[in-house]
């Protein structure tokens, strides 16, 4: 399955714990696996607070400010630190699903990260039964 997320801002964190669970609850699959995974080299995904929404601005201005736009770097397209931030944030999240549910905790939510936005992106989601003997 394939969510499509639209950023609208060049560096901007999108909670998409609604749209996730929303896909594992139609897939009628009750224990098992929902991985998550991007496929683009300028954004990323993870998990952290998502009930107070300072806490994604101020891990952006963090970001911003450790890896600023303006350096001496070599790639050409002039993205390179849509490219840094996306590899220290990582590519793909893997949750466990219980009773059609995603686990997680009392305030985490799932962030598509988009750094070199905005753009259209693709998360790809993979979800895999439990098998039970």
């Amino acid at each position: 399955m394939i969510l499509t997320v639209k950023s609208k801002s060049r560096t901007q964190f999108i909670d998409i714990t609604s749209d996730i669970q929303k896909m594992v609850r139609t897939s009628g699959i009750s224990e098992g696996l929902c991985m998550l995974y991007v496929p683009h080299t300028t954004a990323a995904i993870t998990i952290n607070e998502s009930a107070d929404p300072s806490v994604a601005s101020d891990i952006l201005m963090v970001l911003n400010e450790v890896i600023p736009w303006k350096a001496e770097y070599h790639h050409l397209e002039g993205n390179s630190p849509a490219h840094i931030k996306s590899t220290l944030v990582g590519a793909s999240e893997l949750i466990a699903v219980e009773n059609g549910n995603l686990v997680l905790g009392t305030w985490q939510g799932i962030f598509f990260c988009e750094f070199d936005g905005p753009r259209t992106r693709k998360v790809n989601v993979r979800l895999i039964k439990e098998q039970f003997d």
